[in-house]
């Protein structure tokens, strides 16, 4: 089987992923709040975690050295997914997901004063694309500017900081030292904010099944795309990822009775683009550097 193949696979094992989250935070709805689902989540990611360290012998790569960015990268995620998972039980499924493919291109903006790259001329036009983009999604003045559509297009903001931090503990941290500090930090940030009211609730027997694949997607979804990303380059995994879109807008549809609105596919379309060139004008960077060297 080519890689090619190989790594459109992964890229379908991560889109049943992200659905199956997203299924999974709406059927919680008025069950659990958000704070509560990610401590509970975090628990199952805990075990995960710690059991394939133990299985695969790399218990002894987790470190504290960065402890520091760590608490800031998972702070970043913390907040974004917190407001993924709101948004997700009031705005439309395809909706939401359409505001996710503006991730990459707030990670463009934020590199130039975090990862020391240039902020290249391509990155401004990609960047200014993806928000004319956003604006064709959220369709301010036309349509009413709900807290969920708030929660959605800043949620792109707290992931993009989880992935700008997380390049920065890539280049000393071993891949088992972030995903163990990620479950055990968003486990205390879930606990100490779903218990700040002292009303935590445990889920109920119908709840366990959603909170555990939440928990197993979650983490099921990052490791296929990155294994899809070793296998073929982001030229070819990035249109792959975009067929998130019409598949979630069908889930919705049969599911929750969601109508596809022509301007959400629209916008993530253009944002699709903009994330698009900025990909392609990467790629022949570094092809030309690799040349030159």
């Amino acid at each position: 089987m080519s890689a090619p193949v190989r790594s459109a696979l992964w890229m379908s094992g991560a889109m049943v992923s992200f659905m199956l989250m997203a299924i999974s935070g709406r059927e919680l709805a008025g069950r659990l709040d958000t704070f509560e689902i990610m401590f509970f989540r975090s628990l199952i990611g805990i075990g995960i975690v710690v059991g394939a360290c133990a299985w695969s012998g790399t218990l002894n790569r987790i470190s504290s050295r960065r402890f520091g960015l760590h608490v800031i990268r998972n702070a970043f995620h913390f907040l974004g997914q917190n407001l993924w998972l709101y948004a997700v039980t009031v705005i439309p499924l395809s909706q939401l997901f359409a505001f996710e493919f503006s991730t990459p291109l707030w990670v463009a903006l934020f590199a130039p004063l975090f990862l020391a790259e240039r902020l290249t001329a391509t990155r401004l036009l990609a960047a200014g694309l993806g928000f004319a983009g956003v604006l064709m999604i959220a369709r301010p003045g036309t349509a009413p500017i709900t807290p969920g559509i708030i929660a959605a297009g800043f949620c792109a903001v707290g992931f993009a900081g989880a992935v700008i931090a997380t390049k920065l503990l890539s280049r000393t941290e071993s891949i088992a030292s972030i995903l163990f500090w990620l479950v055990a930090m968003q486990a205390v940030f879930g606990l100490v904010a779903a218990g700040a009211d002292l009303q935590m609730r445990l889920p109920q027997t119908d709840d366990l099944i959603w909170v555990f694949l939440i928990g197993l997607c979650g983490l099921a979804a990052h490791f296929c795309m990155t294994k899809a990303l070793t296998l073929a380059p982001a030229t070819v995994v990035g249109p792959l990822d975009f067929l998130r879109l019409p598949l979630i807008a069908v889930v919705g549809y049969l599911l929750y009775d969601e109508p596809a609105e022509l301007l959400v596919f629209a916008g993530a379309i253009v944002v699709f683009g903009a994330n698009y060139l900025n990909v392609r004008a990467e790629h022949r960077s570094l092809a030309r550097k690799t040349a030159v060297s």
